[in-house]
């Protein structure tokens, strides 16, 4: 980038001084944040040179709303079982669910099982480099095929998860959160942020997620070891407090995902076709345990089969 470099003038949230905002401070922070990078990534496996794009695509996956001390035993079990795609779509998709154990979300294991199916008869077993392909295949949304393109790949593509926006909106607009979905605003912003070319690009997303992740994280960010608080428009701000739409909670005790998660948990453990008289000890009350169950059978979950019983899909 070739704008002059001074810090952001502003801690303005409003939307339209975006690309303005970036294009101001955009070369102030590459460097400082990468070099931090260096020095503070994290060794994690996903992140090593044999792990290729298929294990940063199966990190992906897994990292979605899920920490990484969770992903890190079940990352390593699902290498070593289907190092390939083709491994995985070899298989039934029941026995992604199976693999998937505890992570949470289950429906993402099938979709990464869709997507391992579609590598294998789309491209010959490999994960593709061009950010179109990776779109079209199932399960991969926005975010995923640019982390893909990026983190695999060295592409130059703006990837934007929650600790990425959140970087963003406190260094560049000053602002303690962003909005609770992804706006165009955001995208412009994380688009004029980019480095001009691939591999630094690439580095920088890797980077600014780290920092968030680790430094600017959403409850007690350490700003004395951020390497751009001096720049900080939050930061030179004063910090002021949320004033946005309230903060999405995540409640889990006594959902309909709890008894989701006690249903499958049942299944997982079963390697033969199990009847409802067992799943119905799982939860005490009938009505929401019936609808929990009839929510995994349209998620493709779970197959329902003659006689009461239900399995993990085989198909």
């Amino acid at each position: 980038m070739t704008a002059p470099t001074k810090p952001p003038h502003s801690s303005s949230p409003a939307s339209d001084h975006a690309g303005a905002d970036a294009g101001v401070v955009g070369a102030d922070l590459h460097a400082p944040v990468i070099h931090w990078f260096d020095d503070h990534a994290r060794d994690l496996p996903w992140r090593r040179p044999e792990a290729g794009a298929w294990g940063v695509m199966v990190s992906e996956f897994m990292l979605q709303q899920t920490p990484v001390s969770r992903v890190l035993p079940v990352y390593e079990q699902w290498l070593a079982r289907w190092p390939r795609p083709a491994d995985l779509a070899a298989e039934a998709p029941g026995e992604a669910v199976r693999a998937w154990g505890r992570l949470g979300y289950p429906r993402r294991a099938l979709r990464l099982h869709g997507a391992a199916v579609a590598i294998t008869e789309r491209h010959g077993g490999d994960v593709p480099s061009d950010h179109a392909q990776l779109l079209s295949l199932p399960g991969i949304g926005e975010y995923t095929a640019a982390a893909v393109a990026s983190f695999a790949y060295g592409q130059r593509h703006a990837v934007l998860d929650t600790n990425v926006r959140r970087v963003f909106a406190r260094a560049v607009r000053g602002v303690q959160y962003p909005p609770n979905a992804t706006t165009a605003a955001e995208r412009k912003l994380a688009r004029a942020l980019l480095p001009d070319d691939d591999s630094t690009a690439a580095r920088w997303a890797a980077a600014s997620m780290e920092l968030g992740a680790l430094v600017c994280t959403a409850r007690n960010e350490t700003c004395a070891r951020c390497p751009i608080a001096a720049q900080c428009a939050w930061r030179l701000a004063g910090k002021p407090e949320h004033d946005g739409p309230p903060r999405r909670g995540q409640t889990y005790a006594g959902t309909d995902r709890q008894v989701r998660g006690k249903l499958l948990a049942v299944l997982r453990e079963a390697h033969a076709p199990v009847p409802q008289a067992v799943l119905d000890r799982v939860w005490h009350e009938p009505v929401q345990r019936a609808r929990a169950l009839d929510g995994l059978v349209s998620d493709g979950l779970v197959e329902p089969l003659p006689d009461g019983l239900y399995r993990l899909p085989l198909t």
